[in-house]
Formats: structure tokens, C-alpha cells, sequence
């Protein structure tokens, strides 16, 4: 039967830290736009005091900090692959630290929580989640497999790649989700100029994504002027 818990108890902090997989699953509050789910290894989530915290890599896609900055709704699930069956679900509201606009947080949290990873080149962000409920059930459908090893390849591409080239790339491929929603494109590189560097490779398009949303947000609140006036009216 599954469980439903306000807080992390002390069992799942300890299945969390045998897991060598984890999941994390996120969405925009548009109806027309995708959900969702990306598998994480390399050891990358942290737990402590009824927080999460997710080290997040640069890759080609940058949903999650898309759907993060739009709402800040994010579940991480984590499920047994041997041993005793067993998924664990965490019910979080987050937000993003970029190493790039909040480069102060991010350097602190990576101290404090990823001090093996200090070094590393490619680290994009830390997703910061508040845990405000936590789920377990059966697992009894899902599969025994074996952990050999991690994958380098990612880590072993960030080495080979500057700190200028990874600021374009995120600035550029990493600018919007594939729903056009603003990503860490949007939050600038800390230098002048970032918003043209966002556009970049991607041309008008980008442009037009980035854009696009700065109207509708004005468009929301011009509706809202609107109203409160003709009711004061």
C-alpha cells in the first residue's frame, strides 16, 4: 500500500543514497506544451533537512529549468532496482541557481553540498527544492538490473570546453525550452549584453520566443488594469 508522509523520514534518506538513478519530472502550467521527465545519475541528488537539491550538468535541453522558472512545480521519484521493492516520490516547489546570474548561491551551495564537484566544468545550475510531501509505493512491476558504472561522457565533454564556450551555448541552445518558454537563456550570463547572446545562433526565433512571453506577461497585466478599473468604475 502506498504512504503518504509530510517529511522525509529516516528510511528514505537512507534509500535515496543507494540509488544510483533518479528521475526528475516537471511541466508548464499551458496545456498546449510537453511534460517532462529526465533520468539523472552521477550521484547529483542531495537530501538534507527536508531539501532536495539537484547538480545540474549542462546538456542540450534545459526543460526542467524552463518549467522551474515558470512555476516552480518539480517531483522527483526514485525507484528500487534491487532489493527490496520500493518508489519513493517527492513532492517539491523549487528554484533555480544558476552558475552563471546567481553565481554567489550557486558557489555556496556547491561547497556546501558538491564539494567533489568543485572543478568540474559544465555545472549549469542547482535546483533547489522545498519537500512538501513524500510518497512511497509497491514497486512491485518494476525490473531488476544491475549498476556497472557511470557514464563520462558528459563530464568528459564540459572538460574539453572553456567557460566562454559554455556560456554560449547555454546562452544560445539553452535559451528557451522546445515550447518557447523562457530557460536559462533568460537569466543572463552575469555580463553585458546577454540578452543578444541569448538570441544568437537561434536568430529571430529565439528573439521571438523571449519576446513573445515578455508581451504576453504585459498582456496579462494590462487585462488586469483594465478590469480593476472598470469595476472600480
Amino acid at each position: 500500500m502506498g504512504k503518504i508522509y509530510k517529511s522525509l523520514e529516516p528510511q528514505h534518506y537512507d534509500f535515496i543514497a543507494k540509488q544510483k538513478i533518479y528521475f526528475l519530472a516537471t511541466a508548464s502550467l499551458r496545456s498546449d506544451t510537453r511534460v517532462n521527465v529526465s533520468p539523472k545519475g552521477y550521484s547529483t541528488l542531495v537530501v538534507r533537512d527536508n531539501k532536495a537539491y539537484h547538480l545540474d550538468l549542462g546538456g542540450s535541453g534545459s526543460e526542467t529549468i524552463a518549467h522551474v522558472l515558470e512555476n516552480g512545480r518539480i517531483t522527483v521519484m526514485l525507484c528500487a532496482f534491487e532489493g527490496a521493492p520500493n518508489i519513493l516520490r517527492l513532492w517539491c516547489k523549487a528554484r533555480i541557481a544558476t552558475s552563471t546570474a546567481h553565481s554567489e548561491e550557486f558557489n555556496k551551495l556547491l561547497q556546501e553540498m558538491y564539494p567533489a564537484w568543485i572543478g568540474q566544468k559544465g555545472l549549469r545550475s542547482i535546483v533547489v527544492m522545498d519537500i512538501y510531501e513524500v510518497g512511497t509505493s509497491c514497486g512491485f512491476s518494476v525490473p531488476f538490473f544491475s549498476f556497472v558504472q557511470e557514464r563520462e561522457t558528459l563530464t568528459n565533454y564540459w572538460k574539453k570546453k572553456t567557460d566562454e564556450q559554455a556560456l554560449e551555448y547555454w546562452s544560445t541552445t539553452n535559451a528557451v525550452s522546445l515550447d518557447g518558454l523562457a530557460s536559462i537563456g533568460s537569466l543572463g550570463s552575469g555580463k553585458p549584453g546577454w540578452f543578444w547572446s541569448a538570441v544568437g545562433a537561434g536568430g529571430a526565433m529565439n528573439a521571438k520566443s523571449l519576446l513573445s512571453q515578455v508581451a504576453y506577461g504585459a498582456a496579462l497585466i494590462a487585462v488586469g488594469v483594465a478590469v480593476g478599473v472598470r469595476l472600480r468604475g
